[in-house]
């Protein structure tokens, strides 16, 4: 009797506890739509110089006045690392505030915020008091840094062509470019000599050119010469220059500009003793920039006197110069120059000993591309095996389904991985004690963090994402296969939100771009489009299969002259595990991707017939035709080894276009396209929906207008919401519940 009282308490314990977390489970809600708007980023961590406080950016989605429409502000927020009390806000209103830097004696902030359309530096004291104007540049000011003295501020500024022309200060010669600006007649741009005549068009050949100009400058012509003429969302697009401008941290001071010419001079930092001020530029100054594909790095004197280069060689880029503190070692990513057909290289992690002459640079054997690159000197106790000050390199790299944190010394060919696959490090800085850093990961899509050295004992800093805590979220599962190749090609499944046992499901299998993109757990941008549909009743599977970055340069080049097959064969694979989930309706699938993986869905669509609808987003899907109206057009060479002229190259295009194969689509396709998407080009999309709509296939095209290639990352809002309910919509017409 005792025994059967005694598992009848059990039973009914269990039950109370199932029905308990049961209850909890229904007591979470479905992630939605306009929880789009609720994602808070944290970025642009700066740490202050004793290390007892950091300064970050918080990026957000606000409901502007007009019904359903929205916009991003950026703020600087500050944390205290020792007390840990809550962040504050440092900046608020209208106008976005970000780019912030640390005065060397932590005691005010410089950072950028636009005035009157263009960005200017200002300068906050900590202490208490407004920010103030520290420029009133005419072309703008970005990108500060505060000199290792504190007395002054290194910052850029941005001019286009004719304003470079007409500027003194940057161009004090007044004279044109050496390089020919490509007029069609005129080699020696001598059409650039002012021309005093007044518009006439009956008039002489000068009159006629006047009048010519004039219709220019009235927006009533575009006059195009540039071989790379395309932007991101218009055509036409002037040649733009970037100089270096010193100023004084007092009101009032007078920037001098420390670059002049038909240059632009990028990545650049002071030196550790403020005596110098390290850049990356390009390398011919006799080559059209448009031309010149490879990259330099040089060094000046504070006052832009004495420019030398470091580092430059014939097929290579270097850029991100990073020297350490002591002046020791120069770190930089360096790869080779796209100069012929078929360069497809990620950036590498390199050192240069800046204190032995003559000294010949090594490239770190680390198979990622590297980026962020910081340093920081350590100091052992005797009774380690390294003894004394050690400098490392502290950088990410996406790697395997996550961004972690690495580190490298410049002595020794091997990185040291210190934070995991499963999430993203977005933005860090470090103290020889402390990493503060900005991470994304499936249970938050972003917050900042503090750790020791080695990334480990962290603790949460921020809450702007406190909101996630209330809703239910899909956890996605990692699994591996072997491709033909021999390739470890990795994805993830996500079952839906709420899935009941028993009951089937529809599974989305969605693609990622690039080619050389990389998804996964720490991949922030994906984190609300992965959780929507699993909550709408959806299983997700992804991959990365050949091409895709994150797994080393072999890898990325798996998919050249092969976009199509291979690619497809892999996520294909991927999918195909995924229906073997006891919740996944073999029935009931359907696929998706942007920009390349718009590409690889029509590929897909029009060479297996398992999917019930399919939606191809921004894709390209001739290759020739892209060559022409794409400004992303160098991936035709890059990876198809010639141009649509040439007849081996041409037959490869021909053979890895989806177009070829339009009159095979039988699956119903929903296309969608940025009516400013200069990336891919809309007429990609137009020929596609044309072309299957004579051939009588269900179809549909979607116009975003003012849309441009970043509408599901950066884009308008409402258009990034409406991107998602079309896609879903779509797929409720043939996927739909049952």
């Amino acid at each position: 009797m005792f025994f059967k009282s005694y598992i009848k308490t059990i039973y009914f314990s269990i039950l109370l506890i199932s029905l308990s977390l049961g209850s909890f489970a229904q007591n979470k809600e479905k992630i939605v739509t306009s929880d789009l708007t609720k994602i808070k980023q944290v970025g642009g961590v700066v740490l202050s110089p004793d290390g007892k406080r950091a300064v970050y950016t918080v990026t957000t989605t606000e409901s502007a006045t007009e019904p359903f429409e929205y916009e991003y502000r950026t703020h600087l927020w500050l944390v205290d690392l020792e007390t840990k009390t809550p962040p504050r806000a440092l900046t608020r209103g209208t106008e976005s505030a970000s780019q912030a830097v640390w005065s060397p004696d932590g005691k005010s902030i410089a950072f950028v915020r636009a005035v009157k359309g263009k960005s200017q530096v200002f300068v906050m004291p900590l202490d208490g008091g407004e920010a103030w104007q520290l420029t009133d540049y005419k072309h703008g000011a970005s990108a500060p840094q505060f000199s290792p003295d504190g007395s002054k501020i290194l910052f850029s500024t941005s001019l286009n062509f004719a304003a470079l022309m007409g500027d003194s200060t940057l161009n004090p010669s007044q004279n044109a470019p050496v390089w020919s600006l490509e007029k069609a007649g005129f080699g020696k741009n001598e059409f650039l000599k002012k021309n005093t005549a007044k518009p006439n068009p009956d008039g002489t050949i000068e009159e006629i050119r006047a009048y010519l100009d004039k219709d220019v400058e009235d927006k009533k012509a575009k006059v195009i010469n540039r071989l790379n003429f395309q932007g991101e969302a218009a055509a036409g697009q002037d040649l733009s220059f970037s100089h270096l401008i010193v100023v004084e941290v007092k009101e009032g001071a007078k920037p001098t500009a420390l670059t002049k010419g038909f240059y632009s001079y990028g990545g650049a930092t002071w030196s550790g003793d403020g005596k110098s001020i390290w850049f990356s530029t390009r390398a011919d100054s006799l080559v059209h920039p448009d031309r010149d594909l490879e990259s330099r790095i040089c060094v000046m004197n504070a006052d832009g006197s004495n420019v030398r280069t470091i580092l430059v060689e014939k097929g290579r880029n270097f850029g991100q110069p990073t020297p350490s503190p002591d002046g020791q070692w120069l770190a930089f990513i360096t790869s080779q120059a796209p100069v012929k057909p078929a360069t497809l290289d990620q950036g590498h992690l390199g050192f240069l000993n800046l204190k032995t002459s003559n000294s010949k640079y090594t490239i770190n054997s680390f198979d990622r591309s590297a980026g962020n690159l910081k340093w920081v000197t350590l100091t052992f106790p005797k009774s380690k095996k390294e003894v004394g000050k050690v400098a490392y390199v502290y950088f990410t790299a996406s790697s395997n389904g996550g961004v972690p944190v690495f580190r490298a010394v410049p002595t020794l060919d091997k990185v040291e991985q210190l934070s995991d696959f499963e999430s993203g490090i977005t933005d860090f800085d470090l103290a020889p004690n402390k990493v503060v850093f900005a991470k994304t990961e499936v249970l938050n899509p972003s917050e900042l963090y503090v750790s020791d050295i080695l990334i480990k004992n962290a603790t949460k800093l921020s809450s702007h994402n406190d909101w996630v805590a209330k809703k239910a979220l899909s956890m996605p599962e990692k699994h591996t296969f072997k491709n033909e190749k021999g390739q470890t090609i990795e994805y993830w499944i996500m079952k839906p939100t709420f899935a009941e046992a028993g009951k089937k499901y529809p599974l989305l299998l969605n693609m990622h771009g690039g080619p050389t993109a990389m998804w996964g757990p720490g991949e922030a941008s994906m984190w609300h489009e992965f959780q929507f549909f699993c909550a709408q009743g959806y299983g997700v599977v992804y991959a990365n299969p050949r091409g895709s970055g994150g797994y080393g340069v072999e890898f990325m080049r798996a998919n050249y002259r092969d976009w199509g097959t291979g690619p497809a064969d892999d996520v294909l694979r991927a999918c195909t595990e995924a229906a073997k989930e006891a919740w996944a309706d073999t029935s009931r699938q359907v696929i998706t991707g942007g920009s390349y993986a718009g590409y690889l869905t029509a590929w897909i669509v029009a060479h297996d017939s398992r999917f019930k609808a399919a939606f191809a987003q921004r894709g390209v899907y001739d290759l020739t035709t892209f060559m022409g109206e794409g400004n992303a057009w160098r991936l035709v060479p890059g990876y198809f080894g010639g141009y649509p002229w040439e007849k081996e190259a041409k037959a490869s295009m021909e053979a890895n276009s989806p177009y070829t194969f339009v009159d095979k689509i039988k699956t119903p396709l929903l296309i969608k396209h940025g009516e400013n998407d200069l990336r891919t080009g809309v007429i990609q999309s137009e020929m596609m929906y044309k072309s299957l709509k004579i051939l009588g296939r269900e179809v549909e095209y979607v116009r975003m207008p003012s849309g441009t290639h970043e509408l599901s990352r950066s884009g308008n809002p409402r258009q990034r919401i409406d991107r998602m309910l079309r896609i879903y919509e779509f797929f409720e017409r043939y996927v739909g519940k049952k």
